[in-house]
């Protein structure tokens, strides 16, 4: 078994985000085995891991329906007297916001994002391309990534949605929005959002609908000059009651732009509170991200790459039996008009002869068949990697299933996949939530003395094997 290579990805996962989170720390050796596992597989290559498919930034998302009300709040927010001009994000675009120690803002194009493994937009313009062709190529036109120096950015991503009320619907858009909430710890919503009909915003509020298991959506309400905050903050509750939207919480901001009013702290200090916790929910979404890799490789992966073998093995067999018919049938045609093949197949020792002459020509026949659908399938094996926005590299295991032994011989499982795989997963799974338990009992009291080397724990897979 070859040692996979150290990941500069990881390197720089446990230096920027896990260096002082002993559970994050852990939870990237779990990926380092996992990696190890699907490197085995020939799933991933030596530079790829499975971390990248999840973002370790704490990542904020904004949604608003208002231009102005929204920019309000994001000037007075952010503000300072480093950028007395404010902050200027592109309406019709997805910003993402991140700190830079430099006093001059940058604007860089969605190449920065789409390339870099550690933002929550890599590798989008693939599933742009999946979701209108041609439209991956324009990614530029849909994503963007701003550097302030602002404080509230330093250690965490702001991405800033277009205005849900003006920009057209489109299906790659309504992807992107469906992809920015999933991929943040926490959601601002304006509720001026929310006050028109149209398709993309029922669209959005669908989505939200269907994240209302986490805690991850607050709702930002302007001070009315006519309504007390409670009474603000009761009517917008009917409101969303009538969408279906019963959790969340509910915030009360100013209505008018100022990064130097002394009222800012009092409005803005529950909302602090709540995205310093970000990062917490940040490790939990990791965690989870690690566990959906592990159950994905043997509920998702494995399956797909196990149909295309079958697949592979009738296809190359049903070439034999043509090849074979086709023999049979000349032999017999010879037989009918000659006469004398009997004869030769019943010798005891021209027979045997003749048999072993027909397997022998049927090996290269079986070899050049196998090479030729192998193509074949792992051409659709790509095709349904892309669908499944998959990046484990399901064509690249029929190079393991070239060999002379496999090809004539049916076998159907992938190399490498044995029970004992199995097990080390199993193994990884019940690691992964023992960190899960460590990450609890961090926020419910003293710690407990647990372990994740599960090297010595007596493992129970009788009915997982089964």
């Amino acid at each position: 078994m070859a040692e996979k290579t150290s990941n500069k990805h990881l390197y720089n996962l446990e230096k920027q985000f896990a260096g002082n989170n002993p559970v994050l720390q852990k939870a990237l050796k779990v990926f380092q085995e996992l990696d190890q596992i699907e490197f085995d597989l020939g799933l991933i290559g030596p530079e790829e891991t499975t971390a990248s498919k999840q973002s370790w930034w704490p990542v904020i998302s904004i949604f608003g329906g208002n231009a102005s009300a929204k920019q309000r709040f994001i000037n007075s927010y952010f503000g300072s007297e480093a950028l007395p001009q404010g902050f200027h994000t592109t309406p019709h675009k997805f910003s993402v916001l991140l700190y830079s120690n430099q006093s001059n803002s940058v604007t860089l194009p969605a190449t920065a994002l789409d390339v870099d493994p550690r933002y929550p937009f890599f590798q989008v313009s693939q599933k742009i391309e999946q979701q209108e062709v041609g439209e991956g190529a324009r990614v530029n036109s849909y994503l963007e990534l701003k550097t302030y120096n602002s404080p509230k950015l330093r250690g965490r991503l702001f991405i800033d949605a277009p205005n849900l009320s003006t920009v057209l619907m489109t299906p790659v858009i309504t992807l992107l929005v469906k992809h920015t909430i999933e991929h943040s710890d926490l959601v601002l919503v304006f509720t001026d959002t929310l006050e028109q009909d149209t398709p993309l915003i029922n669209g959005f509020i669908e989505s939200i609908v269907s994240h209302q298991d986490s805690n991850k959506f607050i709702y930002l309400i302007e001070e009315s000059p006519t309504l007390g905050n409670a009474e603000n903050i009761n009517l917008w509750q009917r409101k969303l009651a009538e969408f279906g939207l019963n959790t969340g919480h509910f915030m009360v901001i100013p209505n008018q732009q100022s990064t130097a009013s002394p009222q800012l702290g009092r409005y803005f200090a529950e909302l602090d509170s709540r995205i310093l916790n970000v990062g917490h929910d940040r490790s939990y979404r990791v965690l989870l991200a690690l566990q959906k890799n592990i159950q994905d490789l043997e509920s998702l992966v494995i399956p797909e790459v196990k149909q295309g073998l079958v697949l592979w093995k009738e296809w190359v067999n049903l070439s034999s039996l043509v090849v074979l018919s086709v023999i049979a049938v000349t032999l017999v045609f010879v037989e009918v008009q000659v006469g004398g093949i009997a004869d030769l197949i019943i010798d005891p020792l021209i027979g045997p002869i003749s048999i072993l002459v027909i397997a022998a020509m049927m090996v290269p026949v079986q070899v050049f068949a196998s090479k030729f659908y192998a193509r074949v399938i792992a051409s659709k094996l790509l095709d349904r990697q892309k669908e499944l926005g998959l990046m484990e590299n399901l064509a690249d295991v029929f190079d393991k299933h070239l060999t002379l032994t496999r090809m004539l011989l049916p076998f159907t499982e992938p190399v490498g996949w044995s029970k004992k795989v199995r097990i080390r997963l199993l193994q990884l799974s019940e690691k992964t939530k023992i960190l899960v338990q460590e990450l609890n009992d961090f926020f419910s009291g003293p710690p407990a003395e647990v372990t994740t080397d599960l090297d010595h724990n007596q493992v129970s897979v009788s009915d997982y094997l089964q």
